[in-house]
């Protein structure tokens, strides 16, 4: 059925190819919303270890976003394979990018630049949730771009900074993260654009392996190789020793606020060793997300973890951020492995709650996979209220 959907849709030309684009959209998320409407997640037991299960809130029906933020989350794969494998998904990105410039022409959130002993890093919000950023040597006057899906915006920020742009990092392929790659290093020509090999990222110049590093003035970036959402999906640590900083870990659609990305193109096993890559770093790590997603997800991790106070305050600050547009980021680790479920597949009280248990052969990394998984479900089921 995907092939004669990726068929009938390629055979078109200009407007009957964006009315079947719409018509593929409407129809799965139509589909989905009917097959799943009463649809309720199941139970588990308390932390205190009753036997009896207990039922999830009630909040946790799934409903279909009218508009979706990800512009995957609410197909399927049909319309993945149209998203990144033919040039339909850089019309819907160019359709996205449209609209959210006319509804956020100062962008989706209002943004406070870091500053370091000599290095800034700068937010940018980009079509309706995303962010880029700008990493700025201040003293060379030199700028990396990580996923600049906005050129204008990212383009706007560069020249407000009077910062020449050097380098462009991007964490995967999808659009939303890679769609300016072109655009800005057309105009910027001694731009280098880095990313991974396997993941058929645009207007790639240096390809990146695990642990290469990049380095631009007194920045000094390291990248790591965390598949799952996309099979070359790359996060990169910007190392905070040279300016006597905290590190920073721009993570791509790999992890957020309370969240982590969706397994286009893994597993739960893949997923969870990059997640254990993340973990290996330190608390103090400054997360700097590609979404902006924290509302969303602390509602869906006060659902599986009720009891978690580290949780509940968060949301009560991220809320407040949230009344007057202003961006969550950036969290910590460190605050990360408090509240966010999907680097708590160690904790018992989950596992007791939602996870299988230890396998026949006891192997911990099995189970902890199987509650990644089962988390991962639930939360494409959840919708905040």
């Amino acid at each position: 059925m995907a092939a004669v959907v990726a068929a009938t849709a390629l055979k078109g030309r200009g407007a009957r190819n964006a009315r079947v684009l719409r018509g593929i959209l409407a129809g799965a998320t139509a589909n989905k919303a009917s097959h799943n409407r009463t649809r309720a997640l199941q139970s588990h037991s308390s932390p205190e270890g009753k036997e009896e299960p207990e039922p999830l809130s009630p909040e946790l029906e799934y409903i279909p976003r009218k508009r979706g933020k990800n512009p995957m989350k609410a197909v399927g794969l049909a319309w993945y394979s149209l998203y990144t494998r033919t040039w339909l998904g850089y019309l819907f990105y160019r359709q996205q990018l449209r609209r959210a410039r006319n509804r956020y022409p100062k962008g989706h959130s209002k943004t406070q630049p870091r500053l370091f002993n000599g290095v800034k890093v700068l937010p940018i919000p980009v079509l309706s949730d995303n962010y880029s950023y700008l990493i700025i040597d201040t003293q060379a006057q030199l700028a990396v771009a990580v996923d600049p899906s906005d050129p204008r915006a990212v383009q706007a920020s560069i020249e407000k900074e009077g910062v020449t742009l050097v380098a462009i990092l991007c964490t995967h392929k999808h659009w939303d993260h890679s769609g300016g790659n072109r655009d800005l290093s057309r105009r910027h020509r001694d731009c280098r654009v880095y990313g991974s090999p396997q993941d058929g990222i645009p207007y790639l110049t240096h390809p990146l392996c695990h642990q290469d590093v990049v380095s631009v003035g007194r920045l000094q970036i390291r990248a790591l190789a965390t598949p799952g959402h996309t099979q070359g999906h790359l996060v990169y640590l910007l190392d905070g020793e040279p300016y006597k900083g905290p590190s920073c870990l721009f993570s791509g659609d790999l992890l957020f606020l309370s969240g982590c990305g969706r397994t286009f193109e893994g597993n739960a096993e893949t997923m969870l060793s990059s997640l254990d890559t993340v973990l290996g770093l330190g608390d103090d790590t400054l997360l700097w997300p590609g979404h902006e997603y924290a509302e969303e997800n602390l509602g869906f991790a006060g659902v599986v973890e009720p009891d978690n106070l580290a949780r509940e305050r968060k949301m009560q600050w991220v809320q407040r951020q949230r009344l007057e547009r202003k961006g969550t980021c950036p969290s910590t680790l460190g605050e990360e492995r408090s509240y966010n479920p999907f680097l708590r597949t160690h904790c018992l009280a989950l596992q007791e709650a939602l996870g299988p248990g230890p396998g026949p052969t006891g192997d911990d990394d099995c189970s902890r996979a199987q509650l990644l998984e089962e988390l991962r479900r639930l939360k494409d089921m959840h919708k905040s209220k």
